[in-house]
């Protein structure tokens, strides 16, 4: 069973339907990336994944437990960071913490140690008595995720965690993400940094004007940026023999020149791969190198997204 099922979640804003009969699942362990245009609808869905949001039609289920029904279940299995971070006046950093530990019944001892541990994992060990109002917009993002990871949750919903950050904000956000995924927790992540996400997430979902309209495993997303397979195949000299090589091969479908080489829109398998370059060594090509050309996350979002448009 998935750790996150959402079964067909329509949402109203008056007459506009901000969700229309969105689905997707997401298994324990992963980091799902929720991508899509603005006004697509992942923030209403994060919120109504989290309690915040009534949804009109739909359900959503996190450990088999109904998010509408067990509300108060649901508290203690996510950690949620929004898209803009709440700034507490006159509190300082340990004791931000310190008023959501004992919102999770977490006190004394155990609470400072939880403390100390997660300001070490976020990096700001040294703002600790700092003043939460005082901090840069990527510390204050920093504060919140280990806001979110004081009661241990199943599952992190980030919203757009790296937005409005510098680079250098954003580098830090990445590393301590992949640490998380290191340490096997579920991430939901949006974002619109896609070339950082890729390098993240175990899966996408690209949702456009609340329909779900593409997802599976990063592999697979990517591969819907050019559709088929590409290979790249160079050689240390010039090898004339090989275009003809490669339009009489069954499962070469497009040929594109490049220097050195060829790039080859491929149908075929890792046998059929292994066949055409040795016909290529048996006409005498000396094949210096041969390698999958990935699409990025990038060029899938566009053209799936386009491509509905259009």
């Amino acid at each position: 069973m998935a750790l996150v099922e959402v079964e067909g979640l329509v949402k109203f804003y008056g007459k506009k339907k901000a969700l229309d009969n969105l689905s997707f699942a997401v298994d324990s362990r992963q980091i799902f990336g929720f991508v899509g245009p603005n006004g697509a609808g992942k923030t209403t869905t994060m919120k109504i994944m989290c309690g915040l949001l009534k949804a009109d039609g739909g359900t959503v289920k996190i450990d088999g437990i109904d998010v509408a029904k067990k509300i108060n279940k649901i508290k203690f299995l996510i950690g949620y960071m929004p898209d803009f971070f709440g700034v507490y006046d006159n509190l300082k950093v340990n004791e931000y913490l310190e008023f959501f530990a004992l919102a999770y019944g977490i006190r004394g001892t155990k609470a400072q140690k939880l403390i100390d541990d997660l300001l070490e994992l976020v990096r700001l060990t040294d703002k600790k008595y700092d003043f939460v109002d005082s901090l840069s917009r990527g510390m204050k993002q920093r504060l919140c995720l280990a806001r979110c990871l004081i009661h241990n949750p199943l599952l992190l919903i980030l919203d757009e965690p790296a937005s409005g950050m510098d680079p250098q904000s954003r580098i830090e956000m990445k590393e301590i993400l992949k640490n998380l995924k290191d340490m096997g927790k579920t991430i939901i992540i949006s974002s619109h940094i896609l070339p950082e996400l890729s390098e993240l997430c175990t899966h996408v979902g690209i949702i456009n004007n609340g329909r779900m309209v593409a997802q599976g495993d990063i592999n697979q997303i990517t591969m819907l940026a050019h559709g088929t397979k590409r290979i790249k195949i160079r050689f240390v000299d010039s090898f004339d023999e090989a275009y003809m090589v490669f339009k009489e091969f069954p499962a070469v479908c497009d040929i594109q020149v490049i220097e050195g080489g060829y790039i080859l829109g491929f149908d075929g398998d890792d046998n059929d791969l292994f066949l055409l370059i040795k016909s290529l060594i048996d006409k005498g090509a000396k094949v210096c190198e041969v390698s999958i050309v990935e699409g990025s996350l990038e060029e899938a979002f566009m053209k799936v997204v386009q491509g509905i448009e259009n």
